[in-house]
């Protein structure tokens, strides 16, 4: 929470428009009043099912029920909530109308994601999850309306509202739909490594000029250098003649 708290502050001084988290949701209930009180007014959670068996296979630990405690913690607290799952073909294909409903009934809004071939596609498990976002948004529409809007929260996903319920549902296409021309994402590991591209091995070591030099102006200049070679796109590609596109595995750069 410390760092939450240093980050908080720059929200007073403008320096920061937003603050927001993404989590797996275990520790939230402990700490939802203490990330409101640092800022936090929007919090991602990564929950790909409802379902607690198919919860403990696929996070290969998880108690389903301490997240969804910390869901119901975090908005009572004021924290408006969203969950990201990501789109399983024999493995979550059987509740998207119930998690639909599910966060409708909470004002949750709900996004869903493309699997992307990253780190552990040896197995072909990716390949055998894949399912196609158009798929998904084809099935749903038989049991839902769906409004298109032009909401943005800053991040890839395209939006639209659920007519029956109000809740927002978004579905981030890396795949079908290539959204790197709009993409103004990079990431910072807790090591000081910056990714400018989730399905890219571009990085730059920000810890060597912060060492370097008292001042900051050698790691601003890094920085620069950094987004100078932010690439124009992935080479994310899933079929059985391909490769993995990046053999970094997602939990190593976060989401």
């Amino acid at each position: 929470m410390w760092l939450f708290n240093r980050l908080g502050r720059h929200l007073d001084s403008g320096k920061l428009e937003e603050l927001t988290v993404t989590t797996n949701g275990s520790l939230l209930k402990k700490y939802a009043r203490e990330l409101y009180n640092s800022g936090v007014r929007r919090i991602n959670i990564s929950l790909d099912t409802l379902d607690e068996d198919k919860f403990r296979a696929i996070t290969r630990w998880g108690r389903l029920p301490q997240v969804l405690e910390g869901i119901e913690e975090s908005l009572r607290v004021g924290l408006k909530v969203k969950l990201n799952a990501v789109a399983l073909k024999g493995i979550n294909d059987d509740e998207v109308d119930h998690m639909i409903q599910w966060c409708g009934d909470r004002n949750i809004d709900l996004t869903f994601i493309e699997v992307m071939p990253m780190g552990d596609l040896g197995n072909e498990n990716r390949l055998e999850q894949y399912w196609p976002l158009s798929d998904v948004k084809r099935q749903i529409e038989q049991s839902w309306t769906l409004n298109e809007t032009g909401y943005q929260t800053g991040g890839p996903a395209r939006y639209s509202v659920i007519q029956e319920t109000g809740a927002r549902l978004g579905f981030i296409t890396p795949l079908t739909h290539n959204f790197c021309e709009s993409c103004n994402r990079v990431r910072l590991t807790c090591t000081g490594t910056l990714y400018m591209c989730l399905g890219q091995e571009d990085a730059a070591d920000l810890r060597e000029p912060l060492r370097a030099s008292k001042d900051d102006d050698l790691l601003h200049d890094k920085i620069r250098q950094a987004i100078k070679l932010k690439p124009k796109g992935h080479d994310f590609i899933i079929d059985r003649d391909s490769q993995i596109s990046n053999p970094r595995h997602m939990s190593v750069t976060g989401g």
